[in-house]
């Protein structure tokens, strides 16, 4: 059986989603962690309860999604470890790529924190773009509209049925309306995330990745800027780099599961998005969803 680790990223958050895991060794701890780091009670921000004195729609402010799932799903990938699981490919969208190199020991726990605090704090500061969601469409439509139309990219190709795109809301707009499709669904973001127009921040993120060592990967990890299996450092952190601007190439990353062998796909965090797209993709393959500590049995 071959086996691959997949990680969801911001969107998959949802109130609650850490209590299902606390009881698991080191959540709490790893928690407090982030909360010194993060300077936010993320706990608390989880839980989203009159009783912690946090507005549910805190955990929805991209500074505190992406540190909190990502220990959601580190803690779910410490576990998996310890009971001695492993995986033969490991892929993550968007945050979900750094939780990938984490389970696949490429940084360490600490090391991903600062680097997710820099990574929501510019891309929470980064504004005046848009993002729309792009379900049943014909993709050559959709390709030369993007083609012909400037300010726009495709920053998500999630399957042959779903896209994101990206970029100024004018240009976003003028597509979503001309383009043939089934739906089109704005997203509640502030910026005009994995497109060029993220240039300032990636360049900015890209520095602070620099001042990191990566050790090459345990495992083959399959990147958003380029699926291509790989465990060399170096070129896992120059993929890093590219994310924020390339986009995340998901029907790619599929694609090469199943050239890979792959019959069994886990989704590691909350909800199950990535499971739909590899049912609705890859027709045979196995999928698994692990989000709380009953999903992982003894």
């Amino acid at each position: 059986m071959s086996i691959a680790w997949v990680f969801p990223g911001q969107g998959s958050q949802k109130l609650g989603m850490a209590d299902p895991i606390i009881s698991l060794p080191d959540a709490e701890e790893r928690f407090a962690l982030a909360s010194r780091l993060m300077g936010r009670d993320l706990l608390a921000i989880c839980r989203g309860s009159d009783q912690t004195n946090h507005d549910p729609a805190d955990l929805n402010d991209t500074r505190n999604t992406q540190p909190a799932l990502f220990v959601v799903e580190s803690l779910l990938v410490d576990e998996l470890r310890r009971q001695g699981r492993e995986a033969s490919l490991i892929a993550g969208h968007s945050l979900g790529e750094l939780v990938a190199l984490y389970a696949a020991e490429v940084f360490d726990v600490n090391t991903a924190l600062l680097l997710l605090r820099r990574r929501s704090e510019l891309m929470a500061s980064a504004g005046g773009g848009a993002m729309t969601a792009i379900l049943g469409f014909d993709r050559t439509q959709l390709e030369a509209l993007v083609a012909d139309t400037e300010g726009v990219v495709i920053a998500n190709d999630n399957s042959a049925a779903q896209v994101v795109l990206s970029g100024t809301p004018e240009a976003v707009s003028k597509v979503s309306s001309q383009l043939t499709c089934k739906r089109a669904i704005p997203l509640p973001v502030s910026g005009a995330f994995h497109s060029p127009f993220m240039a300032t921040a990636a360049t900015e993120f890209a520095a602070e990745l620099d001042q990191v060592t990566f050790k090459d990967a345990r495992v083959p990890v399959l990147c958003n800027a380029d699926p291509i299996p790989t465990c060399d450092a170096n070129l896992l952190k120059q993929r890093l780099k590219d994310q924020m601007t390339t986009g995340v190439r998901w029907r790619e990353t599929m694609d090469t599961m199943a050239s890979q062998g792959v019959n069994t796909v886990v989704e590691i965090g909350p909800g199950n998005v990535l499971s739909g797209l590899v049912k609705r993709s890859l027709p045979g393959v196995a999928t698994i969803q692990l989000s709380c500590a009953a999903d992982l049995g003894n």
